[in-house]
């Protein structure tokens, strides 16, 4: 006879296994849900490894790799290889890159907007609140010193990359010559980076796919006799449309015919200015009040321009910068602080430690420096130049991704490039170190700073941070 006590065991085990099989099954829909990439579990994943992503560069990678190869496994191992690669290939930071292909492989377009958003959210909020408390907190009491631990610690960091970059990419004796030659040209000869980025490609187009081929055949006379062949009747047609040009050439157009046109038509316009002059006199009041309303409407003209003037510039900075956020430093600090004197030069190194010491990539500080030019609005538009070249870059070149990476022409200009970022990222450190370095505390701090990083290789936000702590304690013993 069955007890009561049985029966409410009964009750029990029934109700637990129930329970099991029901938690069983949530568990299978809950891993069903999270292999599935939708766009709102893509915003949220890369919304967190843009919060804590501290250390930019391959250290955030690793965390993108973790969560979409071994906890999401929306991607293989061999996928996520492929567009790291692509990603390393492009121009702006590997991170970025790294998300928006992320994205892209798993959602398309609207997947790729969404990854690279949520990446870079965070670190822009954080950069924007910093810009405002850098004005009041720059110009507190012993906050100065505080600065220049985080500068001297930032020129290590710069010199320490540079250095990593040439040991890894720099293997023939030419690529060696071509970054002295770069960081010569720029930090005692006032070279553009642009120029030296371009000219640098073009090196390395014209050496690894011409000019090496044509050395190993310089020893046969068959083509040597036929490369001057070649050249000869290169210099006979240059003579030939020269003189074209120079018959046919007629101020400043292809072709008396044009120029004629041309007269004529200025001709014309100027009987048409003459026949309505008189309604321009009666019209005198309408250009009154248009003057009037003109200046009314100039500062918001004056704004407009300023933020188009803005997005220019991170916009090519964006497009034509090879090698992740260190590279671009030097081009951002010749637009920003010798060109159009935005910020100082101490202000600047501010911004990169700032870019440095928060998550997500060090291109930042781009944030920083739109505020300091324009505002929140500023800090916005800036934050999308100098992100939006690289993604759709990487949108379109996601879609043949094996074309781009066997592209011989690419490839070759990268070969140049690689030596040019050497030799820009150790100007950068020179001319970072003259505007926030000025005392042997401060050397002795970044050299320091630079054996730590080399030798023990932490997290460089530790090393930022300790030594802007350590340089704080040493101000109150020394100046």
């Amino acid at each position: 006879m069955v007890t009561q006590v049985d029966k409410r065991t009964t009750r029990i085990r029934n109700r637990a296994r129930k329970m099991r099989t029901r938690a069983r099954d949530t568990r299978r829909e809950l891993e069903r849900i999270a292999s599935t990439p939708t766009l709102g579990g893509l915003f949220l994943s890369l919304l967190k490894i843009g919060i804590v992503g501290f250390g930019g560069g391959f250290a955030v990678i690793a965390q993108i790799r973790s969560l979409v190869v071994h906890q999401r496994r929306w991607l293989t191992e061999q996928d996520f290889s492929a567009g790291f690669a692509l990603a390393q290939s492009l121009p702006g930071t590997a991170a970025g890159n790294t998300a928006t292909y992320v994205g892209l492989r798993l959602r398309g377009w609207r997947g790729a907007i969404v990854a690279i958003t949520g990446f870079i959210l965070p670190s822009m909020l954080m950069m924007i609140v910093l810009a405002i408390l850098y004005r009041h907190l720059r110009y507190l009491p012993d906050t100065d010193r505080l600065f220049r631990g985080l500068n001297a610690a930032v020129v290590a960091l710069v010199i320490v990359t540079a250095w990593r970059i040439g040991r890894n990419t720099l293997y023939k004796p030419w690529q060696w010559l071509l970054a002295v030659l770069s960081c010569l040209v720029v930090a005692f000869f006032s070279a553009t980076v642009l120029e030296v980025v371009l000219a640098a490609g073009l090196v390395g187009i014209f050496i690894d796919s011409f000019a090496e081929k044509q050395l190993r055949k310089l020893g046969k006379l068959e083509g040597v006799a036929s490369r001057r062949r070649r050249i000869s009747a290169r210099l006979t047609l240059q003579r030939r449309r020269r003189h074209r040009r120079e018959t046919h050439f007629v101020g400043g157009y292809l072709t008396r015919a044009m120029a004629e046109e041309r007269v004529r038509q200025a001709e014309l316009a100027a009987t048409r200015a003459e026949e309505a002059e008189p309604e321009n006199r009666n019209d005198g009041g309408t250009k009154l009040r248009s003057a009037v309303l003109l200046g009314a409407s100039m500062p918001i003209f004056a704004k407009v321009g300023l933020l188009l003037l803005l997005s220019t510039i991170f916009l090519r900075m964006g497009a034509v910068t090879f090698g992740g956020g260190f590279v671009m430093i030097p081009l951002i600090e010749a637009e920003v602080v010798d060109a159009h004197h935005w910020l100082t030069h101490q202000e600047f190194v501010d911004a990169a430690a700032l870019g440095q010491i928060t998550p997500g990539p060090v291109l930042i500080m781009a944030t920083f420096i739109g505020y300091r030019v324009a505002g929140t609005l500023g800090a916005i538009v800036a934050t999308i130049s100098i992100f939006l070249p690289s993604f759709l870059m990487t949108v379109v070149a996601g879609s043949s991704l094996a074309r781009f990476q066997n592209n011989r022409i690419v490839q070759s200009f990268l070969k140049g490039v690689a030596p040019a970022v050497v030799g820009l990222l150790v100007a950068a450190g020179i001319s970072m170190g003259r505007a926030g370095i000025h005392t042997w505390a401060g050397l002795l701090l970044a050299i320091l700073a630079g054996f730590v990083l080399i030798r023990y290789r932490p997290n460089a936000i530790w090393v930022i941070l300790g030594a802007g702590v350590l340089r704080f304690v040493i101000g109150f013993f020394l100046p």
